[in-house]
């Protein structure tokens, strides 16, 4: 099996999960993963596709065809099955603060700085009920070493977060 990271971007719009998701079957190929959002006026998906090495290669000489007729900016990668490096704990990261710049790269840095890696990571900015504040939330999947102590991490984690002003919980995954 043989596998295609593919990236794209492009003014949203209805039909465009339909459009995509037909040159791949149309191709022979099977979508394994994928993540897809509207962020301002603009669609952006990731996803990966797996199929036989002739049919992946169908589907490469598609995209260009279904770029010029959807608009969307699109890019490749050839990749593999992800390879397990050992033992790891999936955690789920949540963080609300007020809204200000840097809290997405304090974290990074935080877990970055431990060797732990952030397997996906979602942001949300908002309106706070009854104040109107600027709110920012943040939602990370984490993957953490098998032996690493989670009780000094999480220790660690939650005195980080409080020098910061920023609410937070770190928990076992359960996906």
């Amino acid at each position: 099996m043989n596998y295609l990271v593919l990236s794209a971007i492009g003014k949203d719009r209805p039909g465009i999960v339909n459009e995509l998701s037909k040159v791949i079957l149309d191709a022979n190929c099977n979508i394994v993963d994928s993540r897809m959002t509207v962020l301002g006026g603009e669609f952006a998906i990731i996803l990966m596709v797996s199929g036989v090495w002739s049919d992946i290669s169908r589907l490469e000489s598609r995209l260009p065809g279904l770029q010029d007729k959807t608009g969307l900016t699109i890019v490749l990668r050839h990749t593999e099955k992800q390879a397990s490096g050992g033992p790891l704990l999936p955690y789920e990261i949540d963080v609300v603060s007020l809204d200000h710049p840097g809290i997405v790269h304090e974290l990074a840095n935080f877990f970055s700085t431990r060797n732990i890696n952030i397997h996906e990571l979602a942001t949300d900015s908002y309106a706070a009920a009854h104040t109107g504040s600027p709110m920012f939330a943040v939602h990370m999947v984490i993957n953490i070493p098998g032996q690493m102590h989670i009780a000094d991490l999480r220790d660690d984690f939650l005195d980080f977060c409080d020098g910061l002003n920023l609410d937070a919980s770190i928990n076992p995954s359960k996906g």
